[in-house]
């Protein structure tokens, strides 16, 4: 990364800058962050950010092609798929773990999702980074195509809220006002307009949707969707007052079908020089080391079942094999040097939005710290110089 801005990031770095930071964050909307912010953010050379910026782009260009159309087609779970499939998915996230190759740090596919991310709460960190730490040059940014605030703005509503009134699209959340994102939904009410709403909170009558807004009854015209299936499956207790499956007249932002035709399920097909040999479980080559992959559940969220020591009885033992994938290990460079010891390794999200009559648009990023075995909270507790940050780079 760039070795003189993190040098000088380092040696201006204070606890009470960091408070700032921390103060910024949570006192900015009615949520806080319900996860560990980073102390720093991380500095990129142009070199890495040119090569960041060409992988995502090769590998979202993957899944736009006629082969890849058929790879997805059997992506979504039976009795999962949702009527009314836009042409495209609104949202691209790519997710490359920073890695060390020789003399060089490079990106390597780790995971893809075509859900949405952070959208909302990285323009604020961008913001919260800069107020704590204002020694950080005016023109290092973390937006790519040389988008500004105002605009990126204008492409997110352009995307969720379109021609729509605000108060007629909903971010849709299993009690919103619990999940760990909520902040992100806080930020994007900010900034749309658009409220979260809890999906028990629904009424149907027909086709249609409504919700309470102000003591009045809204019509629901275009969902946000930020539903999680596999926690929705997890919660048969929950009263829903409509189905996912029925024929709604909303327009689905993004559609609930594109989380899974873009996903681990794709990992197999994506071949690039930024990724890595993945199969899935049931098709895993007799002749590879399974000791050099990591066995990870199609249809899970935020790291949960992930296996990094499997086994061929493992494997075996597996109940539904094609639901399984073995993507090859990749070792996480420990680059970030801080200011009490331990490097840090990362992870950076590259972040499309794309507009239902738009091409898909590479914005921003997202950025995870670890000292751990993996990035989750469990393997980083107790630790600093770790969480959620943002990439920075030379505009």
């Amino acid at each position: 990364m760039d070795p003189q801005l993190r040098s000088a990031f380092n040696a201006d770095f204070t606890p009470e800058k960091y408070a700032v930071l921390l103060r910024c964050v949570n006192e900015s909307t009615r949520w806080p962050a319900d996860f560990r912010l980073s102390e720093t953010p991380i500095f990129l050379t142009r070199e890495f950010t040119n090569e960041a910026v060409y992988a995502a782009n090769k590998i979202a260009a993957q899944t736009q092609t006629a082969e890849f159309a058929k790879h997805a087609a059997s992506g979504i779970p039976a009795g999962l798929e949702v009527p009314n499939e836009s042409a495209h998915p609104n949202f691209l996230v790519v997710d490359f773990g920073i890695c060390a190759e020789g003399d060089r740090l490079l990106p390597r596919l780790i995971e893809l999702q075509a859900f949405p991310s952070l959208f909302g709460f990285q323009l604020l960190i961008l913001h919260c980074m800069r107020k704590a730490y204002p020694a950080i040059p005016s023109n290092w940014t973390s937006s790519f195509g040389g988008i500004k605030d105002e605009a990126y703005i204008k492409l997110l509503r352009r995307t969720i809220v379109a021609d729509a009134d605000p108060e007629n699209v909903i971010l849709l959340e299993i009690e919103p006002e619990k999940q760990k994102t909520r902040i992100d939904f806080a930020c994007t009410e900010t900034l749309l307009g658009i409220r979260p709403v809890c999906l028990t909170k629904i009424k149907k009558r027909g086709r249609q949707l409504f919700y309470q807004r102000d003591g009045r009854e809204v019509r629901i015209e275009r969902i946000y969707n930020r539903v999680i299936f596999d926690e929705l499956l997890r919660r048969p207790e929950l009263g829903i007052g409509f189905d996912f499956h029925d024929d709604l007249d909303v327009t689905w932002v993004g559609h609930p079908n594109w989380y899974f035709r873009i996903s681990k399920h794709s990992l197999p097909f994506l071949k690039t020089e930024h990724t890595s040999p993945a199969f899935f479980a049931d098709e895993f080559p007799v002749d590879e080391r399974i000791d050099n992959y990591v066995l990870k559940p199609l249809y899970s969220f935020a790291g949960l079942g992930v296996d990094m020591e499997p086994s061929r009885e493992k494997l075996s033992a597996l109940k539904n094999p094609h639901e399984w994938i073995l993507q090859k290990k990749v070792d996480y460079a420990a680059f970030v040097p801080t200011t009490d010891g331990p490097y840090s390794k990362a992870e950076i999200r590259m972040m499309f939005i794309w507009p239902e009559d738009g091409e898909p648009a590479l914005v921003n990023n997202l950025v995870r710290m670890s000292q751990g075995k993996m990035m989750g909270v469990d393997f980083n507790k107790d630790k600093t110089w770790v969480g959620s940050s943002i990439a920075l780079h030379e505009g």
